[in-house]
């Protein structure tokens, strides 16, 4: 009636049922199991990735910061927390901004203070018997502190003529001694000086010619020589002994020389022996003759006021 099923396919069959079984087994241990080495490099490396990006329990429970600063974490390297006011050099941005020299506020007292807009000018070429360097300043050139100077070429002049007048507005009245440092370096230039010249007495400012470059540097050299000294030094000096009042008192009459009065005071002895020696006397000197004798005669005798003849 029934049929029993032999034993070669009873056994064909349970041995692909046990196949496939341990099959289905060994794919879910290798996927569970963790020391598999192929599947142990990627499970291991996710958890470190996290680890790096996820915060952890301790990070989040810290107390809170003000918005805008954080707290300073420890590194290696020893790097400036993020946030935080740093020291910066600013001395390097300053001098490059500046070129070679400093401010006016940091420059020494003997220095010639140059605006950056002379840069290769050749008249500091020959600023050689004292210092200058460039600075931030409204003049092209400061020689003191109450005194300055603008620098103008008749050439650059003739090209852009409103030029000095708006540097001049700019330069306003802050200096007592304002010099316009002029340069003739053109054929024709009377024309131009005397323009120059109405505004210079409009403005109140000193104009200096200069025919060179060379003689422009050492005017201003001059100017810086001269800053801390009286007046004086450059007035003439005048002899305040009696010889010499004497001997300007009588070159004062025409013709008479320096060498004319010493040999009167030599003959007379005084300025009353020379009033009242006669004309005769005064020809008897050396080099005197007739005329100048007569005329030096007159000068003493003759009355201050001329007496009108009438008719």
């Amino acid at each position: 009636m029934f049929k029993i099923p032999s034993e070669k396919v009873g056994s064909g069959n349970e041995a692909d049922n046990i196949k496939q079984g341990s099959l289905f087994q060994s794919y879910k241990r290798k996927k569970e199991d963790p020391t598999d080495k192929s599947e142990s490099v990627k499970v291991s490396s996710a958890p470190t990735v996290a680890a790096s990006v996820l915060p952890s329990k301790a990070q989040t429970s810290k107390t809170t910061v003000p918005i805008g600063f954080e707290k300073p974490t420890s590194s290696d390297n020893n790097d400036p927390p993020k946030n935080q006011p740093t020291e910066v050099d600013d001395s390097r941005d300053l001098r490059q901004q500046q070129g070679p020299a400093s401010t006016s506020n940091t420059a020494p007292s003997n220095t010639i203070l140059v605006n950056f807009r002379q840069r290769g000018n050749p008249v500091l070429k020959h600023i050689r018997n004292i210092p200058w360097q460039y600075t931030s300043i409204i003049p092209d050139f400061v020689m003191g502190k109450t005194h300055c100077a603008l620098f103008l070429s008749l050439r650059y002049h003739q090209l852009h003529p409103d030029y000095v007048h708006g540097r001049l507005k700019e330069l306003g009245k802050g200096y007592d001694l304002r010099v316009l440092l002029v340069q003739v370096d053109v054929k024709e230039a009377h024309h131009l000086l005397k323009e120059l010249a109405k505004m210079c007495i409009l403005a109140n400012v000193t104009m200096l010619l200069a025919f060179s470059a060379e003689e422009a540097g050492r005017y201003l050299e001059a100017y810086k020589v001269y800053e801390n000294k009286p007046a004086d030094a450059l007035m003439e000096k005048t002899d305040a002994s009696i010889v010499s009042k004497l001997t300007e008192c009588l070159t004062v009459v025409k013709s008479v020389n320096k060498t004319d009065a010493m040999t009167l005071l030599t003959a007379f002895k005084s300025m009353e022996g020379i009033i009242k020696a006669s004309k005769e006397d005064l020809s008897l000197c050396a080099g005197f003759g007739p005329q100048k004798a007569q005329r030096l005669h007159d000068v003493f005798h003759e009355p201050f006021r001329r007496s009108h003849k009438t008719s």
